[in-house]
């Protein structure tokens, strides 16, 4: 896990906010076992962590839904540049012109991953569908088990309406200028299919045609609604 610290410290001495630093000494100080969560594709993320078969929690959203937040958080996030209008935000998303690059890419890399590594891929509708049914899973794939009302617990606390109540999970603590709550909530919505409340029809449809080609092959299925 060293690997990952020394990377992610590279990364913040190239001009990240200071407050990322806490994380890092944070990091530094907690005894492992530890849990590390990241939006890397896997092609940064260092090749000595995946040698040590760290396991893996991937969760996958569908493509549109992650399109519509993705808008939203640009025009909140002022660590980002202006994402202009939502149709040449979603061209530039189709073409892997954002943050942490193609949407298509990121979670077929991380899908074959599962051929050669101990990776649990998990799916956001999945997920608002049976929160715990996904919970369980977890607990099984990191060999642990807990009492029925230890995972009641944990699915009350974890729902999108209790986190977006939490400070510690809403990140309204963050300073405006650099997330700005007025313009957009960064928990915003939490649901499947909001997609259809931006995408006009011919965008939907341009949307689908790449979508089609772009997946060709792969054996990843989506809901893009429940």
């Amino acid at each position: 896990m060293t690997c990952l610290s020394a990377h992610t410290r590279s990364l913040v001495s190239r001009g990240s906010p200071p407050y990322t630093h806490i994380g890092l000494e944070t990091l530094e100080e907690t005894p492992a076992p530890r849990l590390l969560k990241t939006h890397l594709p896997l092609s940064l993320l260092p090749q000595s962590l995946l040698d040590q078969k760290v396991k893996v929690i991937y969760i996958a959203r569908n493509a549109k839904d992650v399109a519509v937040s993705y808008y939203n958080f640009y025009n909140m996030a002022k660590l980002h540049p202006d994402p202009g209008t939502w149709d040449n935000f979603l061209e530039n998303f189709m073409d892997g012109k954002v943050s942490y690059g193609s949407w298509y890419q990121h979670v077929k890399e991380w899908w074959e991953l599962q051929h050669t590594h101990p990776v649990l891929y998990l799916f956001y509708e999945d997920i608002k569908e049976n929160p715990k049914k996904e919970i369980k899973k977890v607990l099984e794939f990191l060999g642990r088990s807990l009492p029925e009302e230890t995972v009641d617990f944990i699915v009350h606390n974890t729902s999108f309406k209790k986190m977006k109540e939490n400070p510690m999970a809403n990140y309204t603590t963050i300073p405006q200028d650099v997330m700005d709550h007025d313009v957009s909530p960064f928990m915003r919505k939490g649901i499947t299919g909001d997609w259809k409340n931006t995408f006009t029809v011919a965008q939907n449809e341009r949307f689908d045609a790449h979508y089609a080609k772009t997946m060709a092959g792969c054996a990843l299925k989506f809901r893009f609604e429940l």
